[in-house]
């Protein structure tokens, strides 16, 4: 199947080719605007949903699982004031997660960090500064980013993390650069939760657990008492769904580590 950024690459260049050979006639100039004023806000609107794979492919579902199985994922961990609480609601439903873990809160917790892999959940990686102007770094920076945080959670639990989840789910022509260069997986979601939002918890769990189905991934952050007890909610909800939580890799049916 062709990407998303794929057909409008494609679709540009023939537009202009067909204006090139006189096709359109005589075009006023605001066409010309209007046309490349459209592309440039698809390329926007691509490089900000993760899951239309506008730049490159992510992992945001698997719906030719067999089993009843779902992944909910938690974002800019470890947090010495809510991981904890997360990981205890966890194991309470005997559900497990993976947490994709920012570089320099690993190295403030890494005890939480050993604790996540100690009770059957997987991390990745999710940068090490997750930095607001990530979408903007060079390919060479993500590659920086991406190693350190390596790095520091190799030291931490021994292992060579190869999933890597976006800041802000931002995706772009030097992230796909670093993306080849360091061999990660990128994974995205299905389910948006907007927990980091002013929208009420009941808000968000509605969003989360509407049209819920197996091989849906969650996105979650382990950074406040509103997730948490969202999480606590979701989780009392499952068995009625007749679904299990599981790590993203056994999900998705790739390697977490390398």
């Amino acid at each position: 199947m062709l990407r998303f950024y794929t057909i409008n690459a494609l679709a540009l260049v023939v537009f202009f080719g067909l204006l090139l050979a006189g096709f359109f006639g005589d075009v006023p100039a605001w066409l010309y605007i209007l046309f490349v004023f459209i592309w440039v806000l698809i390329t926007v609107i691509g490089s900000f949903q993760i899951k239309l794979n506008y730049h490159f492919n992510s992992f945001n579902h698997n719906y030719k699982i067999s089993e009843d199985h779902i992944s909910i994922t938690f974002d800019d961990g470890p947090h010495l004031d809510f991981t904890p609480k997360v990981l205890s609601l966890l194991k309470t439903h005997n559900a497990k997660a993976t947490f994709f873990l920012i570089g320099k809160n690993a190295e403030k917790n890494p005890e939480i960090v050993r604790q996540i892999i100690e009770e059957g959940h997987t991390i990745g990686n999710h940068s090490y500064s997750h930095s607001k102007n990530f979408g903007f770094f060079s390919s060479e920076k993500v590659v920086a980013e991406l190693n350190r945080t390596n790095s520091v959670l190799k030291e931490i639990t021994g292992k060579e993390l190869k999933m890597f989840r976006p800041p802000f789910g931002v995706t772009n022509p030097n992230i796909k650069k670093a993306l080849k260069n360091t061999e990660h997986f990128s994974i995205g979601w299905s389910k948006r939760s907007l927990d980091t939002t002013n929208l009420s918890e009941e808000k968000i769990f509605k969003r989360i657990t509407s049209n819920l189905k197996k091989g849906d991934i969650i996105l979650l952050h382990d950074s406040s008492a509103k997730t948490v007890a969202v999480l606590e909610q979701l989780l009392l909800t499952l068995p009625s769904h007749k679904l299990q939580s599981v790590p993203v890799d056994r999900l998705l049916e790739i390697e977490a580590y390398a």
